[in-house]
């Protein structure tokens, strides 16, 4: 079963760290996103591999948008 991984926060999206098809363990860092004129790491769940990842560099997102898919 897929893990979608949420926003924590409304921001733009600054660096994503990860490619579809890439093994992650639980807590690997996925991508950062600015809020509050911060940078705040968003990190993976749980293991697994990366199926699908549903932002870019620049975009902007609200709270709880998914960004990534791991299964």
């Amino acid at each position: 079963m897929a893990e979608e991984v949420r926003a924590p926060l409304a921001g733009n999206i600054l660096n994503v760290l990860v490619e579809p098809g890439a093994k992650v363990q639980e807590d690997d860092e996925l991508l950062v996103i600015e809020a509050l004129k911060m940078e705040n790491l968003v990190y993976s769940p749980c293991g697994g591999t990366v199926k699908e990842i549903r932002v870019k560099k620049g975009d902007k997102v609200d709270e709880d948008a998914v960004l990534v898919r791991i299964e």
